[in-house]
């Protein structure tokens, strides 16, 4: 059953008029209901495409969050063939909210990690809602060096609304733990390639997506900090997330004109969550592009093309 966002309402009255009466139509054989729920569909189609084709900041941050969206774990298992997952950091523990192992693309031997948060209530608990704490960027830091080591590709799916802030997380060093994962972004030698699936969440995501190519699903955001926290920081209430949303420019289209973003990864009409597997085999297409644009680089123009990219962020500048 499909869970409709707030500004989706119109559009579930209608495609729910449209289910009753095929309900009506399954119990009572003898009754023509095929013109009336044609309309309807159609009715549907047209205000699907309207909502879509004019999403605010704050609509493609509720988008991005959608709870059906497709996950790391999603991405994995449909595009990755022989994933061999590893755990823990070998200094702590085995953090969930952070996944990855040896997996093959298009049979490439990479190395595949991302941020999983889970499809259900329980998964979600042990996942962590997607938010890492130190242990798991120290693993991700073991896994990116070990690819390194192998000169294997590395590919990071981020999906976070951030690092966890707990108190533990804080005790063992998370600010350390997220900046010793962005240095070692930035020493591999191998292609590293990052897609932002949903949400890219302040340093949590930036730990993972300091890469050669950063692609962006169409409706994902990326950006310092939510909606709602520069709201209560800024206006002492979050009630102002639609204003901040608009002022964080967070959204694909915007980082792509700031060079934060390399690519944009169209969505099927709806999101991502209405058709998983069409943006999944979409994300497949990109990944294999960015890693044939890599292959021939050697290590040391990786590394140095990588750093030069992020010194030279910002050289746009803001303006609207």
């Amino acid at each position: 059953m499909t869970q409709y966002l707030d500004f989706e309402k119109p559009l579930a009255e209608i495609e729910g008029k449209a289910e009753e009466l095929r309900a009506m139509a399954r119990e009572n054989p003898e009754m023509d209901i095929q013109k009336e729920a044609s309309a309807l569909d159609k009715k549907a189609d047209d205000l699907l495409k309207s909502l879509y084709e004019g999403l605010t900041p704050w609509r493609k941050c509720q988008v991005a969050r959608h709870p059906e969206r497709p996950h790391c774990k999603d991405y994995i298992e449909a595009l990755f063939t022989e994933y061999t997952p590893l755990a823990g950091d070998r200094n702590f523990a085995d953090d969930l909210s952070v996944m990855g192992g040896l997996a093959r693309l298009d049979g490439t031997p990479v190395m595949v990690i991302g941020h999983e948060k889970g499809n259900d209530t329980k998964s979600r608990i042990e996942r962590n809602f997607g938010m890492a704490r130190p242990e798991g960027y120290r693993k991700a830091i073991r896994l990116m060096s070990l690819a390194d080591r192998f000169g294997l590709p590395v590919i990071t799916l981020v999906d976070t609304p951030g690092a966890y802030p707990g108190k533990g997380a804080e005790e063992r060093g998370q600010s350390e733990a997220i900046a010793r994962s962005t240095e070692k972004c930035l020493e591999l030698k191998v292609p590293l390639i990052s897609v932002v699936i949903g949400e890219g969440g302040s340093g949590g995501a930036v730990a993972f997506a300091s890469a050669n190519r950063v692609a962006m699903l169409e409706h994902s955001i990326y950006s310092v900090i939510s909606p709602e926290g520069c709201a209560s920081i800024l206006w002492k209430d979050a009630e102002k997330m639609r204003e901040s949303a608009e002022a964080l420019r967070l959204t694909s289209k915007d980082l792509h004109e700031l060079g934060v973003c390399d690519r944009i990864i169209p969505e099927p009409l709806g999101g991502a969550h209405r058709h998983p597997d069409k943006a999944i085999a979409a994300v497949g297409e990109a990944l294999t592009t960015m890693l044939n644009e890599l292959r021939d680089l050697s290590g040391d123009k990786l590394r140095a093309d990588r750093r030069n990219k992020y010194l030279a962020l910002g050289s746009k500048g803001l303006a609207a």
